[in-house]
């Protein structure tokens, strides 16, 4: 029997109810096989810890997690502490760490979901962004120098190197690959970025030669938006920097319904160090403890995790799982218009895991 070492790190906020509720689903599973088990240790760093230590995470705690098969992650954010610090001191210092550079997100219409693209059927909207995740916008390149006075000067530099463009660009066109499609999509901005986002396209063309069988073409950011909103269909993989990707996947969840059930994989392609999952909705500070958050995102995000880990049997149950609870509009939390706990929702898909396929 395999025996999976899991970190879960809750974080900040609703990520403490979301993370557990990924767990309990996780044990479900693992109950019902005779294949596999998992082994879990929780890592209370965050806001609470920074109180405590002056730190997100201690500084060794990458050495902690380098064991790990996988990390399931909730999130990081606290209204009372600077944001560059809590994301900067946690989550990007594991990803960085663990140069998990593909920032991989799926996006599609799941079943029971109002979505706002009312002329928008399900099979119009299944995308898969891939997000460069370890350098460009976010490399943390910059400074600030005569604070408080009016010559103050604060920079931050995008860096990116041919190195870390083409490994996304090859990763991104093998993905589109893999899939019925075979289409991927390279976001950019070199009309106005003329150094490193020209660097970024020519880039796409030498890589595009090596997947002759993928059709492929380029969209400025902006324009991206609108084709996103008005021509969904037209789209399936798509690639771009750290910043576009972030905010791109933000619009891709709303569409589908809601940021709550949005799912995300930091990944390491090579697997020298563990990758880690986590939802994309943040910390949610506003209806922490009152049992409101939707863990769907979270339970999606398990569904990467086993993938990940070659489990794919697992993964599709899961999956199926999520489709039948959210196919129930009952088990719908607030953010879907329903007034589901996240009790609830955790506790169908179990029922469901449990009873093999029939909740």
């Amino acid at each position: 029997m395999k025996i999976y070492k899991i970190a879960t790190i809750p974080g900040d906020g609703i990520g403490k109810e979301v993370v557990p509720a990924g767990r309990e689903v996780l044990q479900a599973l693992a109950a019902a096989s005779d294949s596999f088990r998992f082994e879990f240790e929780d890592f209370g760093w965050g806001g609470d810890w920074f109180r405590a230590h002056g730190e997100m995470m201690p500084a060794n705690g990458l050495e902690a997690l380098k064991g790990k098969d996988a990390i399931l992650f909730g999130s990081a954010g606290d209204p009372h502490i600077p944001d560059h610090i809590t994301l900067w001191g946690l989550r990007l210092k594991i990803c960085q760490g663990f140069d998990q550079y593909a920032n991989v997100r799926p996006t599609r219409v799941l079943p029971g979901i109002d979505a706002p693209l009312k002329r928008c059927g399900p099979k119009d909207l299944d995308w898969v962004i891939v997000r460069e995740n370890s350098e460009g916008e976010y490399s943390g390149v910059g400074g600030r120098v005569h604070q408080g006075h009016s010559i103050e000067v604060a920079t931050d530099v995008s860096m990116m190197t041919r190195a870390g463009v083409e490994r996304i660009m090859r990763y991104a066109f093998r993905l589109a690959q893999s899939r019925p499609r075979k289409q991927l999509t390279v976001v950019t901005k070199s009309n106005a970025q003329r150094h490193a986002m020209v660097m970024w396209d020519e880039i796409a063309v030498q890589i595009s030669q090596e997947f002759p069988d993928v059709r492929w073409d380029k969209e400025l950011v902006d324009a991206m938006t609108a084709r996103m909103v008005n021509k969904p269909a037209t789209l399936d993989t798509i690639v771009a920097t750290n910043l576009h990707a972030d905010i791109l996947s933000d619009l891709a969840a709303a569409l589908a319904g809601s940021l709550g059930i949005a799912p995300t994989g930091n990944i390491d392609p090579e697997r020298r160090y563990p990758s880690m999952f986590e939802p994309i909705h943040g910390s949610a500070f506003d209806i922490m403890g009152q049992g409101l958050a939707n863990p769907v995102g979270t339970f999606w995000s398990v569904v990467m995790l086993l993938e990940h880990l070659g489990e794919a049997e697992a993964a599709a149950q899961v999956m199926q799982a999520i489709e039948a609870v959210t196919a129930d509009a009952s088990l719908h939390t607030r953010d879907l218009g329903g007034q589901a706990t996240t009790a609830e929702v955790t506790r169908a898909m179990t029922t469901f895991l449990a009873a093999g396929g029939c909740r």
